[in-house]
């Protein structure tokens, strides 16, 4: 195929087509993602997640800039970058502001963001962003940043899809554990106190290391244990929280260096190859269900579906009936009305 064999060479205007076909589910999209597949499984998948408002964008900017030029002698690395954003309910359109916010990374041949609208999806991720972070896999970027739309207590699904998740605070929302409301503190890998130089960061910082203490072991999360985690991996690691400023670029290159111990801990404590393992059987469960859903439905007689719901509407069966009457294709229960009996 041309356009496989355009994106190995790293032509961009055949990888931005690619990721558009696989977006809008076009059979030759898949095709050629059947194509690259093997050479997937390379990339650094980071997941960046928050509620809304506490910077994400920025942080991700200045983390991109961070790995293309480091300053600690590492080799710049390249980047990719998803940006999920919301999908208006009215229009069907999405912002896409990302473009914009991260404008200053648009020239460096090392980068590749890409905009995605939600379409709708819970959980802050596209339905595709799994087959769009795996094209970028393929064409060879080395670490691929996903940066979700903030929808707060349903952005979980960022954990199933990343290696390392990044769970992003800010000082003065208003509640001191929020974290534990959204079920973020759960899937955090590091924990980043951005906006730091607001009033409050000391008592969010606070607020987050006591709840870490409630499910870790003391002491494990300070920085000075990161360097541990390449020679001598622990069975748990500790989520590190670390304090940023993204607009100014302050703290950033201690979450480069978090990042990198996270994932030779990864490595070097095989959790690397179960998270992997686990990434995959998820996306095989999801495209399954989708499958099956799809072709059960196409099996169903015309107006079946629909009849059974407003059924359901009208309180004539519950649930769990209208459950059985769908799987079983039989009369409802006590109905005189034959148009349910295929």
């Amino acid at each position: 195929m041309q356009m496989v064999e355009a994106i190995l060479a790293g032509q961009r205007l055949a990888l931005a087509r690619l990721l558009t076909l696989i977006e809008n589910d076009a059979p030759e999209g898949w095709a050629m993602l059947d194509a690259l597949y093997p050479r997937t499984g390379q990339a650094h998948l980071i997941g960046v997640t928050g509620a809304p408002g506490v910077g994400k964008s920025s942080l991700v900017n200045q983390i991109a800039r961070a790995l293309r030029h480091p300053q600690d002698g590492e080799p710049p690395q390249t980047v990719a970058i998803v940006a999920v954003d919301p999908t208006s309910p009215f229009s069907g359109g999405a912002l896409l502001g990302d473009r914009v916010r991260m404008r200053d990374l648009s020239g460096d041949p090392g980068v590749f963001i890409r905009s995605m609208a939600s379409r709708g999806a819970l959980g802050g991720l596209a339905p595709t962003t799994a087959a769009v972070v795996q094209v970028l896999d393929a064409a060879g970027f080395k670490v691929i940043l996903i940066e979700t739309v903030g929808a707060g207590q349903a952005e979980v699904e960022i954990a199933r899809l990343a290696h390392t998740t990044i769970v992003v605070e800010a000082p003065g929302g208003g509640d001191d554990i929020q974290a534990i409301k959204a079920g973020l503190l759960e899937i955090a890998d590091l924990l980043v106190i951005n906006k730091a130089d607001r009033p409050g960061a000391d008592l969010t910082e606070r607020a987050l290391r006591s709840m870490l203490e409630l499910g870790y072991p003391r002491g494990h999360h300070h920085p000075e244990e990161w360097a541990v985690a390449t020679t001598q991996p622990k069975e748990t690691w500790v989520p590190p929280i670390l304090r940023t400023v993204a607009t100014e670029g302050k703290g950033i290159p201690e979450v480069v260096r978090a990042l990198r111990a996270h994932a030779d801990y990864l490595r070097a404590s095989s959790q690397w190859q179960a998270r992997e393992q686990a990434r995959l059987k998820d996306i095989l469960d999801h495209m399954l269900q989708a499958a099956l859903l799809a072709r059960w439905q196409a099996g169903l007689p015309h107006g079946f579906y629909q009849e059974v719901v407003q059924r359901l509407l009208r309180r004539e069966l519950s649930p769990h009936q209208a459950l059985e009457v769908l799987l079983n294709q039989m009369p409802i229960p006590s109905a005189e009305n034959s148009r349910l009996v295929p």
